[in-house]
């Protein structure tokens, strides 16, 4: 009898614990990311600052960017994102979710942005696959975010586009900045 109460106990506290999920992300490519973001910039990070979000209670990273070219959507100067995550000194609580990408102060990137969440978060689209780091290498623009840019041809209108982005086979993660700004440029205009 005894047993059967102590595993009834267990049951029932069992059921009043939250239930856990996990974050999965299906692969996006170049195309997808294009077409689906509501906003593409290329940008630098000014800041970073990082404290509990007053709408939503979460601890949330606030990242604002001094935007280069506006590839997509909105024509603002900087723009600010927040993210769900982050090490909030004030309160020494860090709060890690896995996938959402971080971006460094002094850093460029090309981001691929939905639309705001109704409490106001936006991480980049397919999250960390919607981030780029744009680096200088020899003097040229060169984009990564460790993804594969050897595509397959894609088809837009029944017409195929070839998009040799990869800087070359042996860096196949690769691109110049002006190819890779301008090949999303050509996927949201058909």
């Amino acid at each position: 009898m005894k047993n059967y109460f102590i595993a009834g106990c267990l049951i029932l506290n069992l059921s009043w614990l939250p239930s856990a999920t996990a974050t999965s992300v299906l692969p996006l490519n170049l195309e997808q990311l294009s077409t689906r973001a509501s906003h593409i910039f290329f940008a630098e990070v000014v800041s970073n600052q990082t404290k509990k979000d007053e709408q939503s209670g979460y601890i949330a990273t606030f990242t604002e960017f001094k935007i280069i070219d506006s590839i997509k959507g909105f024509t603002e100067r900087t723009l600010t994102i927040k993210q769900i995550g982050g090490y909030d000194p004030a309160s020494k609580i860090r709060l890690y979710i896995h996938g959402i990408p971080t971006f460094q102060t002094g850093n460029n990137y090309v981001v691929f942005l939905p639309k705001a969440s109704k409490l106001g978060f936006s991480s980049p689209l397919g999250l960390y696959q919607g981030s780029y780091t744009v680096t200088t290498i020899n003097g040229e623009q060169i984009v990564s975010n460790g993804k594969n840019l050897t595509e397959s041809p894609s088809t837009i209108d029944n017409n195929i586009v070839q998009v040799p982005l990869a800087i070359s086979a042996d860096k196949p993660s690769q691109s110049r900045l002006v190819d890779f700004i301008n090949t999303i440029r050509a996927y949201n205009t058909h």
